[in-house]
């Protein structure tokens, strides 16, 4: 007969390292975050030298209120297209509501010309 085998409970071994969750993030070298901010300088300098040339190439005023004139418009004809979802939804509700009351109508008049089930006949 062979003995079953026994699991036993072990400890993790501690280990020399710091797990991979604890360990501290290296820092990038100094010349490298030094590059890195001179290019994000320079770009934020360009990009804005190009939105100071904007308004000289075109109408800013004249773009400006032909966007709050769409998105109004916009806005209106959302707000009429909602409006004629919820007259769409109350018309199918309301012939749903006919339909069920035609349904009703006609179960109690068949109940009412049937004869009961508790009632005598006459002999």
């Amino acid at each position: 007969m062979s003995t079953p085998r026994r699991r036993s409970l072990q400890l993790p071994v501690a280990s020399q390292r710091q797990r991979q969750v604890f360990r501290r993030r290296r820092h990038p070298p100094r010349w490298r975050q030094f590059g890195v901010g001179l290019v994000f300088m320079a770009l934020g300098a360009v990009m804005l030298l190009g939105l100071l040339q904007l308004p000289e190439r075109l109408d800013t005023v004249l773009l400006l209120s032909t966007a709050i004139a769409q998105l109004i418009g916009g806005l209106r004809s959302l707000l009429l297209g909602l409006l004629q979802l919820l007259a769409v939804v109350l018309v199918v509700l309301v012939a749903l509501l006919a339909l069920l009351l035609l349904v009703g109508g006609l179960v109690r008049l068949v109940r009412s010309l049937l004869p009961h089930a508790g009632a005598k006949r006459p002999s």
